[in-house]
């Protein structure tokens, strides 16, 4: 009795659908629905397991790229919007008018996720160039996101030409029409890409490279190239957005020249006291022809001097008669023969000694030469050593840094106590007071 009752009751629902198309179509479209979103859950399941199935190989590994960015994933959404594209036709009682809409619709969809997928695959493929080796030098961040920008708005157009059912032609037709106003819109992106294309041909900037650009208070590593932007990270950790238009229209400086030559430069200056620059007694060149580094400077210069001094003849033994060797001259050229016999100090590149104007501070030594590293610590400690050494080594020449009066010397200066002996003017003098 009861399978007579299921038969009969299901007799009047179909008699009741008859009567109802619409009841009809719309039962049709919910089962289309599902059976969409079922068979797009299988093949998510059937992609996704099959692309980690295939990434195990060691040739194939390019895959985990493709599914971490979601390519697979992206690529699956398509399949419920394909089965209801395909499908409406088996809709019963379904109009022409209402078969048409939504078939523009599911194909919006389709288009829509096909569109993310692409986006994702322009992701996957930055991030195996990111594993190459020319992604050390050449960042093509930039180009992935104009070619991002320009493929979600041809997409834009596509998916709204689709809803509306009118030819993309139509819509585009109409951009040009607003062609001024999408320039002022996008400026500063058609700046930026022209800097960022700029920038690359002419191997301007790359990842890792040192700049330093005071005007927007950048000095560090460059971490990122974008296309708007470049990341600069700052010696203190801090990060510097700098639009990358303004690269081009203003001036920055890139160590990198310095970073690849091996060499870094000093050039630092002693400011020695005038005051204590005079000629050298023979004591004191007796004294100082025992430095090794000073022995065949001596004895050239002794040479030299005495040819010279013969050829004037007879004349008043007046200093300003002779030549004489000075202190800080011999200074100058002892400070040379260290740097060129330092183990740090670069043998291939500019070192000298040079004495600069006389200023308001001194008579300024400038010391001129290149380390062995470019590292940034190693640098100042070679720098710190070598002028820890030519501070402490100027007594011995009679020289001394000019310095300023500091408080503390007035305070002692008022009180009378200041002694009136002579300062030693070497490391002797001053053991032996």
């Amino acid at each position: 009795m009861d399978i007579q009752r299921i038969w009969r009751d299901s007799l009047d629902l179909w008699g009741t659908l008859d009567q109802h198309p619409m009841l009809h179509a719309a039962i049709g479209l919910a089962v289309l629905l599902l059976v969409s979103l079922v068979i797009g859950r299988l093949a998510r399941f059937l992609v996704l397991h099959g692309a980690r199935l295939l990434a195990r190989q060691p040739a194939l590994k390019w895959l985990d790229d493709l599914r971490n960015n979601k390519v697979f994933h992206r690529l699956a959404q398509t399949t419920p919007s394909l089965v209801l594209q395909f499908g409406l036709k088996l809709v019963p009682e379904l109009s022409d008018t209402a078969q048409h809409f939504l078939g523009n619709v599911a194909l919006a969809f389709t288009l829509l996720f096909m569109t993310m997928a692409l986006s994702c695959l322009l992701d996957a493929l930055l991030d195996i160039y990111a594993r190459t080796e020319h992604a050390r030098t050449r960042s093509i961040k930039g180009y992935v996101q104009l070619a991002k920008m320009m493929l979600w708005i041809f997409a834009s157009i596509v998916i709204v030409a689709t809803l509306i059912d009118r030819s993309p032609l139509l819509l585009l037709s109409g951009l040009g029409a607003m062609s001024a106003v999408l320039l002022l819109v996008y400026k500063d992106t058609l700046l930026s890409f022209v800097a960022s294309v700029q920038l690359t041909s002419n191997d301007m900037l790359h990842v890792g490279d040192w700049i330093e650009m005071p005007q927007v208070g950048a000095d560090g590593d460059v971490v990122d190239i974008t296309l708007h932007t470049v990341k600069v990270q700052n010696f203190d950790k801090t990060i510097v957005s700098i639009p990358t238009w303004r690269l081009m229209s203003e001036s920055f400086r890139n160590y990198r020249g310095m970073q690849q030559s091996g060499g870094r430069r000093i050039k630092r200056s002693l400011f020695i006291d005038a005051a204590g620059v005079r000629f050298l007694t023979r004591e004191e060149e007796q004294r100082l022809s025992q430095v090794h580094l000073l022995a065949d400077y001596l004895a050239g210069k002794r040479q030299e001097l005495q040819r010279w001094n013969e050829a004037l003849g007879p004349v008043a033994e007046l200093s300003a008669n002779r030549r004489k060797l000075t202190n800080i001259g011999t200074f100058r050229a002892f400070a040379l023969a260290y740097l060129k016999n330092h183990p740090n100090v670069h043998p291939n590149m500019t070192c000298m000694v040079r004495q600069m104007q006389t200023t308001a501070e001194g008579v300024p030594l400038e010391i001129y030469c290149f380390t062995t590293t470019t590292v940034w610590a190693d640098y100042e400690r070679i720098q710190g050593d070598i002028f820890d050494y030519l501070l402490a080594v100027l007594p011995e020449f009679g020289l001394s840094l000019y310095q300023q009066p500091s408080g503390n010397d007035m305070r002692v200066g008022l009180s009378g106590r200041v002694s009136q002996e002579p300062v030693p003017r070497r490391l002797e003098d001053m053991s032996e007071a």
